[in-house]
């Protein structure tokens, strides 16, 4: 195993141990994966197009995608965009089911973009920026479009590599980051990174990790603290996403838990605790102790909790 740079020892230890129990479980039941990934889907579509700005609720997603109904006075362009996520992510999954080994590259990533905008924005699906972009209010200035291509063939060499000097989900955060730093296409830069991370994390045997609308301001904030070399909080952000699909996935396929095991909130576990809840968010947020997020609220247990009490020890 790759030994990790920039991830705590406990998000590794927490990773890797809920991986083999995942693992443990498969085969999984075609009846029940398909409905896992129905949820997924859904959530995945909704989340990556809200945080660009899409105005669809998860309710209304659900509802374009699933059922083809079209929401009063919503744009048209939201709709379309609820329904291409859908099908990119289906390639996505059609893509790492055939358990061949899925290289990300330049032309993958071209075709990801041109499902994510097709109907959308055709004109620009599936090609790079042909002019010079500014991103509003970020310090950050991508490159020249003249670069994109160069900077993409470097992106694709660095991936290469360095694809055993990390850990998988340090390296996903990575070229996540790196790659809406070079900003390649006019629009969706966010959501074709957040699949293309995908493929990584899919093809190491973990669940689909979904950024939440919820989390933009900390996303963003761990983006551009990844433009100073500041690494660690991008990964351990994209690792909280990563445990929380892990959670979801082993709460389905694992219902019964003992006491300590059941995810409480950090107001209920702060109770008879050392620590205010205000504090185990720090320490959640930093992978110091295994907790998860539902909605706005971040959840953990009382195993976790001690865990990381008698790693003090």
């Amino acid at each position: 195993m790759t030994k990790a740079q920039y991830l705590s020892k406990n998000t590794v230890q927490t990773l890797e141990s809920k991986l083999k129990e995942l693992k443990s479980l498969r085969p999984i039941s075609p009846t029940i994966l398909n409905k896992i990934r129905e949820q997924f889907q859904i959530e995945m579509a909704y989340n990556s197009n809200a945080i660009e700005g899409n105005s669809l609720t998860l309710k209304e997603t659900f509802w374009v995608i699933q059922e083809g109904l079209t929401i009063k006075e919503k744009p048209l362009k939201d709709h379309l965009e609820a329904k291409n996520h859908k099908e990119a992510l289906e390639f996505l999954y059609e893509l790492t089911d055939s358990k061949k080994q899925n290289t990300v590259s330049e032309h993958l990533i071209r075709e990801l973009h041109h499902l994510v905008v097709q109907d959308s924005q055709r004109d620009i699906a599936g090609k790079y920026r042909d002019g010079d972009v500014y991103i509003s209010g970020a310090d950050h200035k991508p490159p020249s479009h003249i670069e994109v291509p160069i900077k993409m063939g470097e992106l694709m060499k660095w991936l290469n590599d360095n694809k055993n000097k990390y850990h998988i989900v340090e390296l996903v955060a990575l070229l996540h980051h790196k790659m809406v730093n070079i900003h390649p296409f006019w629009d969706g830069n966010g959501r074709v990174s957040r699949l293309v991370m995908n493929i990584l994390i899919l093809n190491a045997g973990y669940p689909l990790a979904v950024i939440l609308k919820n989390d933009r301001k900390r996303y963003y904030r761990v983006l551009s603290l990844a433009d100073k070399g500041e690494y660690k909080p991008i990964c351990e952000f994209v690792a909280q996403a990563v445990i929380r699909s892990l959670n979801i996935y082993l709460r389905v396929l694992n219902p019964t838990t003992s006491k300590n095991k059941q995810l409480i909130s950090l107001e209920e576990l702060s109770k008879n605790s050392p620590y205010s809840a205000a504090y185990l968010r720090k320490l959640a947020t930093q992978g110091k102790v295994e907790a998860t997020k539902d909605g706005r609220n971040w959840l953990s247990t009382k195993e976790s909790l001690k865990n990381y009490i008698d790693s003090l020890k």
